[in-house]
């Protein structure tokens, strides 16, 4: 069934939330949503662009919401689609793209492939298959858009409306979009395929409590077994994992209380973890869902909501936060951040939270990668007249500082403090000339530390 989505936004102020270094520019939320008795109405987000748009889906327990990310960076509902199971128990849904369909699919009742065509978007979407017998459930798909093959990981058809036992994974040929058709049925030696990531027909399989294997499927219908990492420390159920564009990462998550991060090296086609890392792991904190950038991890962290950490750096460091489920329920609830999409042009972030709904933030991470030795770091110096400034302290434990700019005369022309980030990004009106930035904040210990940079304005 298909409706188009009328609803109105509903901005919630959550107060009091922790966030460095991350702006929060919308976010959707919908209480007429059917749930269940924990308040639970959402869970994957997905993003992509479409007709030079871009575009952020939200899961919840009714099905599909879809919206535009306007100029304005507002959330803008564009159409919605019910799930072929719309129901309180709805915790799970997943989605890929490929060319102009969305693919979804759902891990509770006698759900569907649905297969929905956002080529007219932003005027309207349709939904062109909904597959209840080929797939009923699903608990993740993973597209690999080159070789038109699509992984559905721990997978069951249906047969008269009754579920069919699982299969631990099976790969569908898209040679025809809209009608996919079986091409491998496996591992065999496994109850699960929790989740996949494939790139170059190498598939990195998340294998719950059987760890993580590796296989070559350049032939779909005989893959080759490459490794195993059935024994690691920091082990857990192996979750979910996302390699890097340059291909030399690997990170991955155990979805159980406590367990860190796991930073993985990758040399033909093998993964060695070579650190460990994470946030609250001591308060028995898990990670959900991660995305790689060739330098940063971006991780949707159940209790503690967006977290970004630099990997240029080992153990890679957390440069920037906000927690989006800013109730204290303890550790063992799991009922915050779920999904997370950080790969829009514009490098706007999408991440959606059990509770709270559909989150939209920009991070900068050009300024966070940037790195010269010093402590104090002015971007584009000598800066044309107009243009803004942009500065950050090297050190990411500052999150508030107060900072002047004095011109050759010794005048303070600029003065400001900073609050929840460890950089700046200003406009003011200088004459062309020779300036000096000053810094100063609180280390560790409370001491006052102050950093200066001379600029130029041509």
């Amino acid at each position: 069934m298909l409706r188009i989505l009328i609803c109105l936004l509903f901005p919630t102020v959550l107060f009091g939330q922790d966030s460095k270094n991350v702006e929060l520019l919308d976010q959707w939320w919908q209480d007429s949503l059917i749930t269940n008795s924990t308040g639970l109405r959402y869970n994957e987000c997905w993003g992509f662009t479409q007709n030079g748009g871009e575009y952020a889906i939200a899961a919840s327990t009714e099905g599909t919401h879809f919206f535009q990310i306007d100029d304005n960076s507002r959330l803008q509902p564009v159409g919605f689609v019910e799930g072929n199971f719309s129901h309180p128990s709805v915790i799970h849904r997943d989605y890929k793209t490929y060319r102009n369909y969305i693919y979804a699919v759902c891990d509770e009742g006698i759900s569907s492939l649905q297969i929905i065509d956002v080529s007219n978007l932003p005027n309207s979407i349709s939904l062109v298959v909904n597959d209840s017998v080929l797939i009923a459930r699903a608990h993740n798909i993973f597209i690999d858009t080159t070789n038109a093959l699509i992984y559905a990981c721990t997978v069951s058809g249906s047969s008269g409306g009754t579920l069919l036992p699982p299969s631990s994974m099976r790969v569908y040929s898209l040679s025809d979009p809209l009608n996919p058709s079986l091409v491998y049925t496996g591992p065999s030696d496994i109850p699960e395929v929790h989740d996949a990531y494939v790139r170059d027909n190498i598939a990195y399989l998340n294998c719950g409590f059987d760890g993580l294997r590796v296989y070559d499927f350049s032939n779909p219908s005989a893959p080759i077994y490459l490794q195993n990492l059935s024994i690691y420390q920091e082990q857990g159920y192996n979750h979910q994992g996302w390699l890097s564009p340059d291909g030399l990462k690997y990170v991955f998550a155990d979805e159980t209380n406590g367990k860190k991060l796991k930073f993985c090296e990758v040399q033909n086609n093998e993964v060695t973890i070579e650190s460990y890392f994470g946030t609250n792991f001591e308060e028995n904190s898990v990670p959900h869902n991660i995305v790689l950038s060739d330098r940063f991890a971006y991780v949707a962290y159940y209790n503690e909501g967006l977290r970004i950490y630099d990997m240029s750096v080992l153990p890679p460091q957390e440069v920037a936060h906000f927690d989006t489920h800013p109730e204290d329920e303890g550790p063992f609830t799991m009922r915050g951040a779920w999904g997370i999409y950080p790969e829009l042009p514009s490098g706007r972030i999408i991440v959606s939270d059990r509770r709270n709904g559909l989150f939209l933030f920009d991070f900068r991470e050009e300024i966070h990668s940037a790195s010269n030795g010093k402590e104090l770091i002015v971007f584009s110096n000598p800066i044309q007249q107009g243009s803004a400034i942009q500065f950050l302290l090297e050190d990411e434990s500052v999150d508030a500082f107060d900072y002047r700019i004095i011109d050759m005369a010794g005048r303070v022309v600029v003065s400001n403090s900073v609050a929840k980030q460890n950089y700046a990004v200003i406009n003011p009106t200088l004459a062309v000339g020779a300036y000096t930035i000053h810094v100063t904040y609180e280390d560790y210990l409370g001491d006052p530390i102050e950093l200066q940079e001379k600029i130029v304005i041509y």
